[in-house]
């Protein structure tokens, strides 16, 4: 008889800890489409083709976010197309200024010199761009974006993937943003990314809330001036 009882308690705990389990997927599950649903909902509006922004708009700079660069240093595919959308905003006459803004950790990667370089052979000004050398994650691109550069207006530059949590990040920070998606192509690893992109949106929200310091931040370098003065820093020199 005693045995028995055990065995019963036995499944019975063994019940409520599937039980319990269970409920803690399908909440996991709600909670990562609610996050990922608020997130794009709240700026789809904000996310226009480039004949939709408005000449007499002021605009404080285009952005461009990094993406990958080889071995070589030259830019990945993905980078190129963000840069080419990107330069072609500046040529239309929406903004004089451009902020490049990616990972140059290290003097063995620097994704924002080969942006600037790039878009200088494509005919814009050095002076009239700018390179944020710390922009280590899109959070920390647009909390530097408006405590370095000063921007409270801008167009950003990403795929469509990548461009909610952009858009958001620049709203929850206190950024008049719009976005302009750069998306001509679907590249390897497409699926990977945006799976990782629907966590990422999670963290986002949470840094959104907390709004901790980026990793570097530094002096202040307004995007009204001239952009040379960042030219030749990496992102440990910024503080």
């Amino acid at each position: 008889m005693k045995k028995g009882w055990k065995q019963g308690f036995a499944k019975l705990t063994l019940r409520k800890v599937i039980k319990l389990f269970l409920i803690f997927i399908a909440a996991g599950i709600v909670m990562i489409f609610g996050i990922n649903g608020f997130v794009r909902i709240s700026v789809q509006k904000r996310i226009v083709a480039m004949d939709q922004l408005k000449a007499d708009e002021h605009i404080d700079a285009v952005l461009v976010l990094g993406a990958q660069v080889k071995s070589d240093g030259s830019l990945s595919k993905m980078l190129k197309e963000r840069l080419d959308t990107g330069i072609s905003i500046y040529k239309a006459g929406l903004t004089d200024r451009m902020i490049m803004s990616g990972d140059h950790g290290s003097d063995d990667y620097d994704e924002v010199n080969a942006m600037k370089d790039y878009a200088i052979e494509q005919g814009v000004p050095s002076e009239c761009i700018f390179m944020d050398h710390a922009g280590f994650s899109t959070y920390e691109s647009m909390y530097r974006a408006k405590e370095i550069f000063e921007a409270d207006r801008l167009v950003v530059v990403t795929q469509k993937y990548h461009m909610y949590r952009a858009l958001y990040d620049a709203k929850a920070l206190g950024i008049e943003a719009q976005g302009v998606t750069c998306d001509t192509r679907v590249y390897r690893g497409d699926k990977y990314r945006k799976l990782r992109e629907a966590a990422a949106r999670i963290k986002d929200v949470g840094y959104t809330i907390a709004k901790p310091r980026p990793t570097y931040l530094g002096d202040v370098i307004p995007v009204t001036g001239n952009g040379d003065v960042t030219n030749d820093k990496t992102a440990a020199s910024l503080d």
